[in-house]
């Protein structure tokens, strides 16, 4: 495993991510998946994102072939949100939103999930770091089928008011990318917030002002 875990890393850390994630698609999935997700802690941020986009890469193909054993993985990630878990959680929001963002058939089946950890009476995350990363995972979602996502907009509010700037800005490209009327005066009101953040976006970790956030469909 760690022979594998190094090659792994060295594919997310070229700069031609993109262009090598099928390297890692080509490999045994259920042997590239416990990698993932340990790199979902690394120390190096670039390389939690790209692994949560191979990881949503990887279990949408697995989809293709073998829908129920995509389904464990995503139970999986669920779980690590689960108090019980004992862990934190860390990438799996984030994981859920880009495995649903490539492959219709989960997301159809647990979008409800990943909008539940921003619904006070369902699987609330009051963590706000996990909650950004609930956000970015909606947001990720938002912007590929964003039907899925429309009719939780009111549960954005909050986020889009928050005194926490990253929070604040991920709600923002979320909610900018269901364009839904309830979050519209809101988003209207952030047009002035120019406090930026750092957002991942396309392979690459990329600074966006509050402002560009809730304005432009990235």
């Amino acid at each position: 495993m760690k022979k594998l875990k190094k090659k792994i890393i060295g594919i997310l850390s070229q700069k031609n991510f993109e262009e090598k994630l099928d390297e890692i698609c080509q490999l045994p999935p259920r042997q590239v998946v416990n990698p993932l997700f340990s790199l979902f802690y690394n120390a190096e941020e670039i390389i939690k994102w790209r692994a949560v986009t191979a990881m949503g890469a990887v279990v949408s193909g697995l989809a293709e072939s073998d829908t129920e054993s995509a389904r464990v993985i995503m139970r999986r990630l669920m779980w690590n949100l689960n108090d019980e878990s004992g862990g934190i959680g860390w990438g799996s929001p984030e994981a859920m939103g880009e495995i649903m963002a490539r492959n219709r058939t989960l997301a159809e089946e647990y979008h409800r999930i990943l909008i539940s950890y921003i619904r006070e009476d369902g699987n609330f995350i009051e963590h706000e770091i996990l909650q950004r990363g609930v956000l970015w995972g909606l947001g990720r979602l938002a912007h590929a089928r964003p039907e899925l996502v429309r009719d939780a907009a009111p549960l954005l509010l909050p986020y889009l008011a928050s005194e926490d700037a990253a929070i604040r800005g991920i709600a923002a490209w979320t909610a900018a990318a269901v364009d839904a009327e309830a979050t519209r005066p809101l988003l209207g009101s952030l047009v002035n917030d120019m406090e930026k953040i750092t957002i991942f976006m396309d392979g690459q970790l990329v600074e966006r002002s509050v402002s560009q956030l809730s304005q432009t469909l990235f």
